[in-house]
């Protein structure tokens, strides 16, 4: 059937209008109905209203169903109430606009969608809402009834980071947050162990006020350190231990190296060369006693390149404002380089941000440049570093997670 919420109504009629499937239907009149107050059963009829019911859609179009009920008389003379409404047995539901079914659709995808997420997906679902109605559709569900696990699980979480915390309640089997203390202190957490006794095994990290708490509150309880927080446990202890063992790790240090021999010279580019040609051939053809316009004709050249090349008597007059004569930005802290390199740091990502701390503003590509110069001619392999403590933290930790989980 496909609406068995309509059976115990009377349908009349079934159209669709305007892309709406609209429903016609009556209650009967010979049911017997009693009253919400003295449960007196009442069929004298006081009046007739229609009520407005949206359904889930059928067929991928709305539903609304246009429902006409009773309004009967209570006809005893000591019940408060004279008259109450008909209400027709999982179609209605006092003051609703919907219908038990979509009702429920309605807050299933609200507690899982929330409101706007929520609000495009029943549109999918061809059913009209706003995520304001949505929302207050979950907001009016009674909260639920908050009862201890057997295995508890405890910890505190930042409301505000190192200002202020709070304790949150897990259910260890089923992991679901049952419920959240306003603080992370001892009394409160005994204070909701007491009004919600059961808990069999509580889950907590290494703190005082918890252990306090829990002897507190349910002194019978087992309790125990969970994993994450053995794991965690694990992890600082071997930094520590790394920490103290990390000097002897280091290989001896050699003796720096010469900063001439760490930074080489710059070769000449293309453009260099070509200048040193185009110089040499000008200087060639003025000694036959060619002049400037034959010079221009023979080389190509513009007039102002030629009289540049002319007036110059050596290439290192021009050359010594080039770019291959000047001095790179980098070159004036090549000690530093070469002090860095020995010490075992070539990552030219961190020697850019070391620079930049010293207010050496260059570029990344700039230094990556002059590192590349450095290993290009043959400067000494950086020293090795130790591993750091928390690389052997980590390494430790995860390295068990990995041999614990496969």
């Amino acid at each position: 059937m496909v609406f068995p919420h309509l059976e115990k109504v009377l349908v009349e009629q079934m159209l669709v209008e305007s892309g709406v499937l609209r429903i016609t239907a009556r209650t009967r009149d010979e049911v017997v109905l009693p009253c919400p107050d003295c449960r007196t059963a009442s069929r004298r009829v006081h009046s007739r209203y229609q009520r407005r019911l949206a359904d889930a859609a059928v067929g991928g179009r709305p539903v609304v169903i246009e429902l006409s009920v009773r309004r009967l008389f209570c006809d005893v003379d000591g019940c408060p109430r004279r008259t109450f409404a008909e209400q027709v047995e999982g179609l209605t539901i006092r003051y609703g606009r919907y219908t038990p079914l979509l009702l429920e659709m309605l807050r299933a995808v609200g507690l899982a969608l929330a409101g706007s997420a929520g609000a495009r997906l029943l549109t999918v679902l061809n059913v009209v809402i706003s995520r304001v109605t949505l929302l207050s559709i979950v907001l009016a569900l009674p909260e639920p009834v908050v009862e201890c696990p057997r295995i508890l699980g405890v910890d505190e979480f930042a409301l505000k980071r190192s200002r202020r915390y709070g304790t949150v309640l897990v259910d260890v089997e089923t992991h679901r947050v049952i419920d959240i203390l306003a603080d992370c202190s001892g009394d409160a957490f005994a204070a909701w162990l007491t009004a919600h006794p059961g808990a069999e095994v509580i889950c907590r990290d290494r703190a005082n006020s918890f252990s306090d708490g829990a002897q507190r509150g349910a002194p019978h309880a087992q309790q125990c350190a969970d994993r994450f927080h053995l794991w965690q446990n694990l992890g600082t202890a071997a930094e520590r231990a790394a920490g103290r063992l990390r000097p002897g790790w280091l290989p001896p240090e050699r003796e720096p190296s010469a900063t001439a021999e760490v930074l080489p010279d710059k070769d000449e580019g293309p453009l260099t060369r070509r200048n040193r040609e185009r110089h040499a051939a000008v200087h060639a053809l003025m000694e036959r006693g060619v002049g400037l316009t034959g010079i221009m004709r023979e080389l190509r050249l513009d007039p102002k390149t030629v009289r540049r090349f002319m007036r110059a008597a050596t290439i290192e007059e021009i050359l010594v404002h080039g770019p291959s004569g000047r001095t790179g930005i980098l070159d004036a802290h090549a000690d530093y380089f070469a002090r860095r390199w020995d010490e075992g740091c070539s990552g030219a990502h961190i020697l850019h941000a070391e620079l930049a701390a010293q207010g050496i503003h260059v570029s990344k590509r700039t230094v990556r440049r002059f590192v590349h110069r450095m290993r290009e001619h043959g400067a000494p392999t950086p020293r090795s570093l130790a591993p750091t403590e928390f690389f052997v933290s980590s390494v430790v930790v995860w390295g068990g997670v990995l041999v614990r989980y496969g």
